[in-house]
């Protein structure tokens, strides 16, 4: 059974950081491209940050673009999802997902995190 579990967000005020992490168990994590979504109360879900199965390809949302990083660790079945600057419109549910390839649509992608709520305030 395949099961990503996203752990990190919090309450942070802007201009700060915070490290969001999604652990994967049950799948061949170094052959699937990793990838963050994130979904804003009101809206729909949108990209935020995607990861090829070697980490040699990346694509970032251009609203993150600069701030955000996204990382992998496949000795440790980890995706991470460094965000820096943070602004009060980066809050939302943050989700990892798995797919075959890094791609910027979720239909792309086979399994989902159950997600990490990230609050930018002051």
């Amino acid at each position: 059974q395949v099961q990503l579990v996203d752990t990190g967000g919090g309450l942070v005020q802007p201009g700060g950081s915070l490290r969001l992490s999604c652990a994967a168990s049950g799948l061949a994590f170094s052959a699937y491209a990793l990838a963050w979504f994130r979904q804003a109360p009101g809206k729909e879900r949108e990209f935020v940050a995607t990861i090829g199965w070697n980490a040699g390809i990346t694509y970032y949302a251009d609203s993150v673009k600069a701030r955000f990083t996204i990382s992998r660790d496949n000795a440790k079945n980890t995706v991470y999802l460094q965000m820096n600057n943070l602004k009060p419109e980066d809050t939302a549910v943050y989700s990892c997902a798995a797919g075959l390839a890094p791609a910027r649509i979720s239909p792309s992608y086979k399994w989902w995190g159950q997600g990490t709520q990230v609050t930018v305030s002051s």
